[in-house]
């Protein structure tokens, strides 16, 4: 199972239904990162062995560029702001915290939604 870290910028109904569903969810404001930016961000969610969920762009520019020269990441998964809605990110967070384990999300983007 995957455990998930919650960019600051992700809507708080989003980390509560994930809960409901039983999901392990820390975000960054509970984790005292709030106010990190985002290499140090995605540093602390690797550190803990958790996939970080952003809709922040400029953390996905920061995750692509470490596909290409390093360092590792325990994984992103991104939504757009706009493209997807609380339900469906629910959902589909859900989905890749009960199907996948960590080593699968090592070095790894995902997108939402899913198709």
């Amino acid at each position: 199972m995957v455990s998930l870290y919650m960019d600051h910028h992700v809507p708080s109904a989003i980390t509560a239904g994930l809960r409901k569903r039983g999901v392990d969810v820390l975000t960054a404001e509970e984790d005292g990162s709030a106010r990190l930016d985002d290499d140090p961000l995605l540093d602390r969610a690797t550190s803990l062995g958790r996939v970080l969920f952003s809709q922040d762009q400029d953390l996905l520019a920061i995750a692509h560029r470490r596909l290409q020269t390093g360092p590792a990441f325990s994984g992103v998964v991104y939504a757009h702001q706009v493209g997807i809605s609380i339900g469906q990110a629910v959902r589909d967070l859900e989905l890749i915290a009960k199907i996948l384990d960590p080593d699968d999300m090592q070095n790894r983007v995902e997108y939402l939604p899913f198709p």
